[in-house]
């Protein structure tokens, strides 16, 4: 595989939350679900800490075994949960989570898996490609964003607005009828979806966090055979940058209403056949 990625934090002077990391044959992608002012936590860890933390274990662990996914990511999340120990009080929630994607080469197939709201392309030269997206966050969280979305976002209002819709979306987190991510429970990696594609069946695949997704699914920039297209001929960080152009261009979310003006934002182009 080649692969050629670009990610960018919401606000320079911000930690990028994300994790994209890669070998030859591998790649991994987590997105570190923010924490709002205002929301303690009983775990001393950032979410920049799990999301890198936990991403460079998965990777580590996609070269040196052939293991299902589930099963690797089951492992990952067991061992970064150990590294709380002593430290953390985990039996509160709080602490902090990500979305995931692994996608890793063999000799003839393609394995992926995806674990919460990041999307995973695959172009197998169809005109429409293939999107795997796990709606199920989006399924729980649409009842609960009417007053968020109604109010300008930067203002007092909004910000206690997003606390509230945060704070109601923990309660579905990693349970039955809500949604799943990655965070303390290995059972979570059970959730995940996934799949194997012949690799004589796939000439290119893009995995892209809900901040660079957004391109496509909030603001309409493109298409996602469109976009496959700006990530081969211009690269990923042009895509990020048409996402900067239209959330500057609705600091307010009045056009496009959201909880966070900005947000973190990594998109991956990996071509399996050049």
């Amino acid at each position: 595989m080649r692969v050629a990625f670009a990610s960018e934090p919401a606000y320079p002077d911000r930690p990028n939350e994300d994790f994209i990391g890669a070998t030859a044959d591998a790649i991994v992608l987590l997105d570190g679900a923010s924490i709002p002012p205002g929301i303690t936590s009983t775990c001393s860890h950032s979410v920049r800490w799990y999301s890198h933390t936990l991403g460079s274990t998965l990777l580590a662990e996609m070269t040196q075994s052939a293991g299902p996914l589930p099963e690797l990511l089951a492992q990952g999340i067991k061992h970064v949960t150990s590294l709380h120990d002593f430290t953390c009080d985990l039996t509160h929630g709080g602490s902090p989570s990500a979305t995931v994607i692994m996608l890793r080469q063999t000799a003839d197939h393609l394995d992926w898996l995806v674990l919460g709201d990041s999307t995973l392309i695959l172009d197998t030269g169809t005109p429409e490609p293939t999107v795997i997206y796990d709606d199920r966050l989006e399924q729980v969280a649409a009842p609960h964003r009417t007053r968020l979305d109604s109010l300008p976002g930067g203002t007092p209002e909004h910000a206690d607005a997003r606390r509230e819709y945060v704070q109601t979306l923990g309660a579905y987190r990693n349970r039955d009828g809500g949604f799943w991510v990655a965070s303390t429970d290995p059972l979570a990696a059970d959730q995940a979806l996934t799949g194997t594609i012949p690799t004589d069946g796939i000439c290119a695949a893009a995995l892209l966090t809900d901040g660079a997704a957004d391109a496509v699914t909030r603001y309409r920039l493109a298409s996602w055979r469109q976009l496959l297209d700006v990530l081969t001929h211009d690269g990923p960080a042009a895509l990020i940058c048409q996402v900067r152009e239209a959330e500057r261009s609705d600091p307010h979310g009045e056009r496009w209403p959201r909880s966070k003006t900005y947000d973190d934002a990594t998109a991956a182009n990996v071509m399996v056949h050049e």
